[in-house]
């Protein structure tokens, strides 16, 4: 079966995480109620700062915030656009202010590879 993921990483600041956790949860719900497979976040433990990349790098990542990496996962492309067009319109996503710097978060789409 083919698969498409959203993958994101975003820096949020430390006096954020909480805000940011309630915003997870909407966002999950919301992803899946319009037809995402599957949604999760992932807190940094374990991402030291490379001496030329790594996560922290790739955000710009300040010292009084974390990294955190987020995945969604959806049948295929066509419906990872349909999910997020759904979404972006869902009115509980109207009033969610900014957590982090949205500038400096990475997306992309990705095609499954190989696995299940």
């Amino acid at each position: 079966m083919t698969h498409y993921a959203d993958i994101f990483v975003v820096p949020v600041p430390v006096k954020n995480i909480e805000l940011y956790r309630r915003q997870a949860e909407t966002f999950t719900k919301v992803w899946c109620d319009n037809g995402a497979l599957s949604c999760i976040e992932f807190e940094a433990d374990d991402a030291p700062v490379g001496e030329l990349t790594s996560f922290p790098r790739s955000v710009n990542l300040k010292p009084d915030e974390k990294v955190f990496v987020g995945l969604a996962t959806y049948e295929s492309r066509e419906k990872r656009d349909e999910v997020n067009a759904k979404a972006m319109n869902d009115p509980r996503m109207k009033s969610m202010e900014m957590s982090f710097d949205g500038k400096r978060m990475i997306l992309g789409g990705f095609k499954s590879f190989y696995g299940d």
